[in-house]
Order: structure tokens, then C-alpha cells, then sequence
């Protein structure tokens, strides 16, 4: 082969007729991107892994349970061979060769006709990258293109016109981390961003002073913006025509009062997204070694909010039910409430012995975890000083080694 470079095409495959021979590990990574480019998949191979073979069950491709053998490649617009056997790789590439089929070989690129590159997207761009015999360079340069796109530090300007709206995003539980790909792109392309408190505000030390940030400023029991004040400001910032995103803490839809806001957006007619967002009542548990679930511990978890007393008439909660459950009780909002719902979790026949793991501002370099049993965990929060936000686990999964 000459050291000629690669010449880069993008072949739209929907509908057209590929060729896969193998189904192996090569084949397993290689078919999801075929699937998705809507390529008509023939897959030939005595025998697949477990997820290609689910991949065909599904009907997503078909499967000829055999070896491959000659004429497969006729009608073929791409192939791919990836079996372990050289003498098979090498015959299908000599029948792609004759009859003009581009070809790529997982056991030998300099016996290829083309080669697969390192690719990636983020919002609607393809990138694709190709350094000859260095697959790894090539997908660190696609990792570090994809991840500049998605997170607004690479220069990459658009050139149409982004529709204004509201996008209601779930910041994840407070490590700036932990936010979703599609979150952060969105927040990197805002014109206006209105911020909870409990969401990832590293992430706003980021953005371009063009900016405008609204703290929304909902402390707990504090002062607070009013909710009919931060839905009419998403109105009148989207309606001007700006790109909103509304930062929350967790997931929007957890106890964060996004279903309001998007009632709100739906009933002015502004378009919105809601991206999901990683729930403190999960993630936050995860990261100080608690599993909201454990086999042969607990097969359930629930979550409640604790921001009213269990005797407060406004309250939704059956706390009786809750304390005849075995599973894990994880409760959020509820430190200033923990005395009374100890005692009314206590009164209708959960151990005392529980154990309780109370978590403050988890995933955040503040983070602080004060154990104790329910019978000793309202005593415990005062001695430790707990402070909201804090995430509390009820249940035997605390006590897991």
C-alpha cells in the first residue's frame, strides 16, 4: 500500500444493503452505527455474542447462521470483515475488490479498502477523525473535538439562526461532573441562564459574560423568588427571543417544581426541552458508599419529600405505610422535619435500630455524613450541626460493608 492519505467521505447507507462477516467483538461495536445510519444489515457468522444476537432477535438486522462463502458480497454496498480466520478475511476482500465494494478488514487496515475512524456527535455534528495507523491518536482527537463542542470551550459558531425557548435542565446533585452531556451543551449556548441554588454553580463561573444570570435564589425557608415571578421571567426572556436555560438541582421533575414551569411555557406558547438531570436521591447516597438497594438487603427504595411534618394537614405522605415497608426510605428536604418523622416512623413499628445515614450537600467538596439509628438520628443532626441540603437513607443498606 502507498502512503497516500485517506481520502474522508461520509456514506449514507439508509436503506442500502451492508455486509458484516463475523460476529465477534469487532462486529458487536461496529453494527450499532450501522443500525443508526439506517443500513439494511446482513449479518454472516456461525455464531454472535449475546448482544449481537439480541440485535437480531429485535429484527434490527438479519442473521445467516453459517460461514461465509462466495457470492456474499454481490449486492453489497459496504462490508465489513471481522471473523478470526485470515484465509476467510482474505477471500471476502479479494470478492469486495473484484467487484468494487469498499471494505474494511478488522485484522489487517493495509489489506483494506477503507478504513472505519474514530467518530463521534454532539448536537447534529459528526466528527470524524483518521491518523492512519494510530487508532488511539485518532480517537483522543475525536474525544477532545466532541468534548469542546459539547461543552462550549471549542470555537465553533453557528451559522443559522438557534430558535429561542427554555430548557429546563437537571444540573445533577452539585459536582459540576455530574450534569448531563445535552446540560451542559445547552447551558454553553444560553443567552440567559435562571439558576437554583442547589444547582452545579461551578458551572456558572464558566459562561461568557455576555451571559445574563438570574439567581433564582429559592432557599430553603428563606427568601425566595416567587415561582410565578421565575415562570414569567422564562416568558419574557424566551418571547424576546433570547435562548433560556433554567438550571435546577437533580432532576427537573424531582420534587423542583419543572412540571409548573413547563405548564407555565406551554400555556404562553413558548416552545421548551426538559433535559433529565441525576437525582440527589441516588446519586448522592451512591457517592458516599450507600446503595439505595442491595440483593439481599432491599429490593425496593422510596423516595419522599420531608418538607412538611408527618401531622402537617397539607402532607400527601402515608407515613404509616412507609414505616411498615423493609426497604430503603430516602428522604430529601427533610433534616428540619427528622425529629417528628423519626418518631411517627417509630410509632407505627419501624425498628428503632434502623440504620440512618445523613448526607450534606453530597458530591461537593462541602460534603459532611453523620450516621445514627432512627431512634438517634434526630439527637445526631443537631450534634453534628447537619444543615440542608442533606439527603436522608432509612433502611439497612446504610450498614452494607
Amino acid at each position: 500500500m502507498s502512503d497516500h492519505p485517506a481520502y474522508p467521505v461520509g456514506l449514507r447507507l439508509a436503506g442500502r444493503r451492508v455486509l458484516v462477516i463475523g460476529g465477534g467483538a469487532v462486529a458487536q461495536r461496529r453494527l450499532p452505527a450501522l443500525l443508526a445510519a439506517g443500513a439494511e444489515v446482513t449479518l454472516v457468522a456461525p455464531e454472535t455474542t449475546p448482544s449481537v444476537e439480541a440485535m437480531a432477535e429485535a429484527g434490527e438486522l438479519r442473521w445467516e447462521r453459517r460461514g461465509y462463502r462466495a457470492g456474499d458480497v454481490e449486492g453489497a454496498w459496504y462490508l465489513l470483515i471481522a471473523t478470526d480466520d485470515p484465509e476467510v478475511n482474505a477471500a471476502a476482500s479479494a470478492e469486495a475488490e473484484r467487484l468494487r465494494v469498499w471494505s474494511v478488514r478488522s485484522d489487517d487496515a493495509e489489506a483494506a479498502t477503507a478504513w472505519t475512524p474514530a467518530t463521534g456527535r454532539s448536537d447534529g455534528v459528526t466528527v470524524a477523525v483518521l491518523t492512519g495507523r494510530d487508532p488511539r491518536r485518532s480517537a483522543a482527537v475525536r474525544d477532545a473535538v466532541v468534548e469542546g463542542l459539547r461543552e462550549g470551550t471549542l470555537a465553533a459558531p453557528r451559522h443559522r439562526d438557534r430558535a429561542p425557548g427554555v430548557a429546563l435542565v437537571g444540573g445533577g446533585p452539585g459536582d459540576p461532573d455530574l450534569i448531563t452531556v445535552r446540560g451542559r451543551r445547552l447551558l454553553a449556548e444560553a443567552d440567559v441562564v435562571i439558576a437554583d441554588r442547589l444547582g452545579p454553580r461551578d458551572l456558572l463561573d464558566e459562561l461568557p459574560p455576555a451571559v445574563e444570570v438570574i439567581d433564582a435564589a429559592k432557599i430553603p425557608y428563606g427568601r425566595a423568588m416567587a415561582q410565578e415571578a421565575i415562570n414569567a421571567a422564562l416568558v419574557t426572556h424566551a418571547k424576546a427571543g433570547r435562548s433560556v436555560v433554567r438550571l435546577k438541582g437533580g432532576d427537573p421533575y424531582v420534587f423542583g417544581r419543572g412540571r409548573e414551569e413547563a405548564q407555565a411555557l406551554a400555556e404562553a406558547g413558548v416552545p421548551f426541552t426538559v433535559v433529565p438531570g441525576v437525582t440527589s436521591a441516588i446519586s448522592v447516597p451512591a457517592a458516599a458508599g450507600v446503595p439505595v438497594t442491595h440483593r439481599g438487603v432491599a429490593h425496593e427504595f422510596t423516595v419522599v419529600s420531608g418538607h412538611l411534618a408527618p401531622d402537617d394537614p397539607r402532607s400527601l405522605v402515608d407515613w404509616p405505610a412507609l414505616a411498615r415497608l423493609r426497604g430503603t426510605l430516602v428522604l430529601l428536604m427533610a433534616v428540619e422535619r427528622m425529629a417528628a418523622i423519626a418518631e411517627t416512623l417509630l410509632a407505627h413499628g419501624r425498628d428503632p435500630e434502623t440504620p440512618v445515614a445523613v448526607i450534606q450537600e453530597g458530591t461537593t467538596p462541602a460534603e459532611r455524613r453523620a450516621d445514627a439509628t432512627l431512634a438517634t438520628v434526630a439527637e445526631r443532626i443537631a450534634e453534628a450541626g447537619i444543615r440542608p441540603p442533606a439527603v436522608v437513607v432509612v433502611g439497612d443498606v446504610v450498614a452494607v460493608p
